[in-house]
């Protein structure tokens, strides 16, 4: 069942260094106040993974929390690159990091098998491009079936798995809505999972797409307003566009971006 705790000790007891991580969420509901608690902790050596990493995974991998990347697609949203991960990637700084690319449809499999406590995931995919090339978990296999030749993905079980939500009752079940993404996979396929929630209420009202997370799949609750800023969680908040356009230039430079990890996560 579900601890409710700060978010500090959250991420102290669950998130150490050299661990498989995965902070979710896409479009919005992207838990920035965890990976900004993971940088202040100064964790090394970890493994991350998303379909999307953004700007909580640039400040990650400029604060040398990352060693790997797995991921489909990443940029800053509206804006451009990612300067930090470029940094890393073309001139190993602060640290090397190795990436392994996938399509997001090859993303969400993998996510697909991990939380169905499958080895890997089958999808028509890859084919005609040449990720195969560089990626050596895309792997052609035969339907035994029909003959015909699909893609292997190996399932995704972090150590970790991180989200944000809206709200949880206090029984530690826990209720997203909007657009979910692959928020529930990623709990589900996960060993520990740690939830930021916006507020706890007593009872849940339906919602559109509204999902519930049982209290057996969660091991923390931890109650952070805002905790998805300068994302937004639908019913809460809203985006904080000039965040976005800001980091581009604060991303660029290694002496900004250390001004920004002393002032917002020291």
């Amino acid at each position: 069942m579900a601890d409710f705790l700060d978010l500090p000790e959250a991420i102290e007891r669950y998130v150490h260094d050299g661990q498989f991580v995965a902070l979710e969420g896409f479009t919005h509901l992207i838990p920035f106040a965890a990976g900004h608690e993971i940088i202040r902790q100064g964790r090394t050596g970890l493994t991350v993974a998303r379909m999307t990493p953004d700007l909580v995974y640039d400040q990650l991998i400029g604060a040398g929390c990352v060693s790997k990347l797995i991921f489909s697609w990443g940029g800053n949203p509206g804006v451009g690159s990612l300067h930090r991960m470029r940094d890393a990637i073309q001139e190993g700084w602060p640290g090397p990091i190795e990436i392994e690319e996938h399509s997001h449809a090859g993303m969400a499999e993998r996510w697909r098998a991990g939380a169905a406590g499958l080895p890997f995931g089958v999808l028509r995919g890859y084919v005609g491009t040449s990720l195969p090339e560089h990626t050596e978990t895309i792997v052609p296999i035969t339907c035994p079936f029909t003959g015909e030749q699909l893609t292997a993905v190996p399932a995704l079980n972090p150590d970790v798995g991180i989200i944000h939500a809206q709200q949880a009752d206090r029984d530690g079940n826990v209720m997203m809505w909007g657009i979910t993404g692959v928020q529930k996979e990623c709990v589900l396929a996960s060993t520990r999972a740690i939830v930021t929630v916006e507020e706890v209420v007593d009872t849940f009202e339906p919602h559109v797409n509204g999902v519930v997370l049982p209290a057996w799949v969660v091991d923390a609750v931890c109650v952070v307003p805002g905790g998805a800023h300068p994302s937004y969680a639908d019913g809460y908040s809203e985006r904080d566009n000039p965040y976005y356009a800001a980091w581009d230039e604060i991303g660029r430079d290694r002496d900004r971006f250390g001004e920004w990890v002393e002032e917002v996560c020291s």
